[in-house]
């Protein structure tokens, strides 16, 4: 890193300036629950760290039901909940330009998912973490772009591989060869 010296400089003093509590809050829940602790467990307390009360949900519409569990879980460990699905809205996706040629099912209505309206409703609810529940690639991206609040993720989307996408860097070689190619 002697060519970046510069970059490491600044961020190292990010830490210690802009982002020195969340920075804490974040390493402190790795080193309490490395290893231990799920997903879930560390994101709470991570927000318990970080003495955040509301905390958002942005699900996509096929995640609803586990969505819903992960609203309970929340609930009871003392967190306020708020939340968007992905489908809020209702825009047709011809709205951004795509042709019925190139929808998934040609011929049919295809509502568009809609991460910037999920990400305002939580701002306008008062969230103070949001947590994307299998958004879409891109719409993932939508909604971390326009989130005020600081965003985790849960669920990366992957319907192919029951929302696991690290099988298929686990099958390279075998099953997904196919990703080498073009």
């Amino acid at each position: 890193m002697i060519i970046a010296e510069d970059i490491l400089e600044g961020a190292s003093k990010l830490y210690q300036d802009e982002y020195k509590d969340m920075a804490y809050a974040a390493a402190l829940a790795v080193e309490r629950g490395y290893m231990k602790w799920t997903r879930i467990e560390s994101t709470m307390e991570f927000a318990r760290l970080m003495k955040y009360k509301k905390l958002g949900i942005a699900s996509c519409v096929g995640l609803a039901q586990e969505s819903a569990i992960l609203e309970r879980i929340l609930r009871a460990n003392g967190f306020q909940v708020v939340s968007a699905i992905c489908k809020t809205g209702g825009i047709p996706v011809e709205h951004l330009g795509i042709r019925d040629e190139d929808k998934s099912r040609p011929g049919e209505l295809h509502v568009m998912c809609n991460p910037l309206a999920q990400a305002a409703l939580l701002d306008s609810a008062g969230s103070q973490l949001n947590i994307m529940m299998g958004l879409c690639v891109g719409h993932d991206a939508l909604f971390c772009k326009a989130s005020r609040a600081p965003v985790t993720t849960l669920v990366a989307k992957d319907g192919v591989l029951g929302h696991n996408p690290v099988a298929a860097i686990y099958n390279h070689e075998s099953y997904y060869k196919r990703l080498y190619h073009k």
